[in-house]
């Protein structure tokens, strides 16, 4: 199964968008240190403080998602309505096409 997810979100301070990043950068530090081989993720902080996630998804529903069954991602969610200004907004994706390299 290929899922793609766009989810983004306004943050209600600077200091809580901080703390999101924080956050979502121990993610990052415990995917690559568990090496998953069925999904990428990928985090874009804006200008505005708002964030976008873009995640793929190569595992079925009924299967364990590296990304949300970590403990980094638990202690992200612990707390995010408070970061969070207003609701999530979350919509599954086409792959249109990819150029990727090495990101920094």
């Amino acid at each position: 199964m290929n899922k793609r997810l766009v989810t983004r979100y306004a943050t209600n301070s600077k200091d809580n968008a901080d703390e999101n990043q924080r956050r979502i950068e121990a993610v990052f530090e415990e995917l690559s240190q568990s090496r998953p081989d069925n999904v990428s993720y990928l985090v874009l902080r804006l200008s505005d403080d708002s964030f976008v996630h873009v995640s793929f998804h190569n595992h079925r529903d009924d299967e364990v998602n590296p990304i949300s069954s970590s403990n980094a991602f638990a202690h992200f969610q612990d707390g995010h309505e408070a970061r969070r200004e207003g609701g999530v907004d979350q919509h599954t994706a086409v792959l249109v096409g990819a150029y990727i390299t090495e990101i920094d």
